[in-house]
């Protein structure tokens, strides 16, 4: 395919499938499951997440190393789920043939290039031959960062510091991203400061992704009113049995607000 047909070139299936709830709820929330958690009932909690409301199911964690657990563990969610299920990649060993769609991304305040370009550069190939959708995003580690922020060696922007996240995420729109996705890192003490995610919006055209630290329903929906148009949790499954309904709170705040 030469430049010229650059011009034919569409949406995919689950990018276009987001961005049109994103049009029609205003803000989606999406589920994130650590394929390490063994413990966890994947399917069933997948199941939960979606009667609860959830638009996707992510799956994949900072420390995953087994790409054999983490094929089990998509096969065993699509089983029981109708929404899309998105690769959520720590590294190589983060890609399944069996997703639906990856987040195609870049760990954009890392000091490593590797985290940088070097593992998407190792990953290209393999993603194309799977026939897997990727969705182009600039991931952006701020305050603690957690665990995601020690694996990718990032820079986390501080809290106090909004302008820095402005400046990241809409590099990462110029440069061709078309998701930004502000991190507080998981299990997070506080999320995203609602300052700095107003401020981002502000100057972004493309979606705005805030997670971590993100319990209940009214933080969900302060985060969304301030300017995210995606709320991802993973920690609030982990640490609850009443899935649909933890969801379904949050889901009702952020929907049509």
């Amino acid at each position: 395919m030469g430049w010229k047909d650059m011009r034919k070139w569409r949406l995919g299936r689950v990018e276009e499938y987001l961005l049109n709830r994103i049009e029609e709820e205003d803000a989606i929330h999406l589920t994130l499951l650590d394929p390490e958690r063994v413990e966890m009932a994947f399917a069933e909690v997948a199941s939960e997440a979606e009667k609860g409301g959830t638009a996707a199911i992510m799956v994949g964690g900072s420390t995953l190393a087994s790409q054999s657990d983490l094929d089990e563990v998509v096969k065993a969610i699509k089983k029981a789920v109708k929404v899309p299920v998105i690769l959520f990649p720590n590294n190589i060993s983060g890609v399944s043939r069996y997703a639906d769609a990856i987040w195609f991304m870049s760990l954009l305040n890392s000091s490593n290039t590797y985290y940088l370009i070097d593992v998407q550069a190792l990953t290209a190939r393999i993603i194309k031959q799977y026939g897997i959708e990727p969705i182009p995003m600039g991931y952006i580690i701020v305050g603690e960062g957690g665990a995601a922020g020690y694996i990718g060696q990032a820079r986390p922007i501080p809290y106090d510091h909004p302008e820095i996240a402005v400046g990241y995420s809409l590099a990462g729109e110029l440069l061709g991203m078309h998701f930004i996705y502000l991190e507080a890192g998981s299990g997070a003490k506080r999320p995203v400061p609602l300052e700095m995610v107003r401020m981002v919006k502000r100057y972004l055209s493309i979606p705005l992704i805030v997670g971590g630290g993100i319990r209940d329903g009214d933080s969900a929906r302060r985060i969304a009113e301030s300017g995210a148009d995606v709320i991802v949790t993973g920690t609030l499954v982990e640490e609850t049995e009443m899935v649909r309904e933890r969801i379904a709170e949050i889901v009702s705040q952020i929907s049509h607000r």
